[in-house]
């Protein structure tokens, strides 16, 4: 079947748009927070503040005639990530794994040189990935080598994970896997697989590919059923330490697992989509509402993402 009742997507508590956009964003969201997550530069010096870890920042192009210093920053570097400060949705995201000669190897295998990428920051500054097409600055970030055991499960890409932070508490999460039709790229909407993870203990739960429930991989053909997030703990006071960082009330938090520096923040996002209650196979309803009718709230992230593994795990 490829649709359900309403009735059955209520009797699930699955959240809708316009609930989101009412009950929790415009309620819990204030607008003075927006900028500290809509601008990734922002949200690194921010969140460091609060003893959460992010990519190495290697530099900031701010204007056309900071580029030049690019070629000479790069010189040495065998991958780095370029990105536009105030994209979404992985736009305008250049990542390179790698070097032959003056030629850069980019995550799906293709291969730019330097004008390409020169190209590319001025069209970051230009501001054509911008959330709304003003002037942006481009931060060039050390490559992110993903552990191993989630690595073999992704396809030219680097997995990550996203958790819906409500209050402070870590509510639901979802694994992002890339594929060929993602483009190599963590993104639902353009064809990367979401696997639900159990918040008790972060193990996975369901998969999904265009909301279309898979078991294996598409590319890697790898099954997906006993996937196993490493330092799950520490995620998750991780993303609800987010919380005293931008007093956002309703938020999405974007994590990797490096193979080296182990759980890093890569985004935080005021506006998270629903697909993460597709992975899951149950809606964010009754989690929030449980939040919101506690009586003595926990006033620290490690009492937070305590209660939450407690209290919403899938066993």
């Amino acid at each position: 079947m490829d649709w359900i009742s309403p009735r059955s997507l209520k009797r699930l508590g699955m959240l809708n748009m316009n609930r989101r956009n009412v009950d929790y964003i415009a309620r819990y969201n204030e607008r003075s927070s927006y900028p500290l997550v809509d601008n990734k530069l922002k949200t690194k010096l921010v969140v460091a503040e609060y003893g959460v870890k992010t990519p190495k920042l290697l530099q900031v192009v701010h204007q056309q005639h900071e580029i030049s210093h690019f070629r000479e920053m790069a010189e040495d570097l065998a991958g780095f990530a370029i990105k536009p400060a105030k994209g979404s949705g992985g736009k305008g995201i250049t990542v390179i794994t790698g070097r032959d000669g003056d030629e850069y190897i980019k995550a799906s295998g293709s291969r730019v040189d330097s004008r390409f990428l020169e190209r590319h920051l001025t069209n970051i500054l230009a501001g054509l990935y911008s959330l709304a097409g003003t002037p942006d600055v481009a931060i060039v970030e050390n490559l992110v080598e993903s552990a191993p055991s989630l690595a073999k499960y992704s396809h030219q890409g680097v997995p990550d994970i996203r958790i819906i932070v409500f209050q402070g508490y870590p509510v639901m999460a979802m694994l992002r896997l890339a594929t060929t039709a993602s483009d190599g790229k963590a993104n639902l909407h353009q064809g990367a697989v979401g696997v639900g993870l159990d918040i008790g203990s972060g193990q996975g739960l369901n998969a999904v590919q265009f909301n279309r429930p898979i078991t294996l991989h598409p590319d890697t053909g790898l099954a997906l059923e006993n996937i196993q997030i490493e330092a799950w703990d520490e995620m998750l006071e991780m993303a609800s330490r987010c919380y005293e960082a931008t007093g956002l009330g309703y938020m999405g938090v974007d994590l990797v697992v490096d193979a080296n520096e182990g759980p890093l923040l890569l985004e935080l996002n005021a506006r998270p989509g629903l697909a993460i209650q597709m992975a899951n196979g149950r809606g964010l309803l009754p989690r929030l509402r449980a939040i919101e009718a506690l009586k003595r709230p926990h006033f620290t992230p490690l009492e937070r993402s305590r209660f939450a593994m407690e209290t919403f795990a899938s066993n």
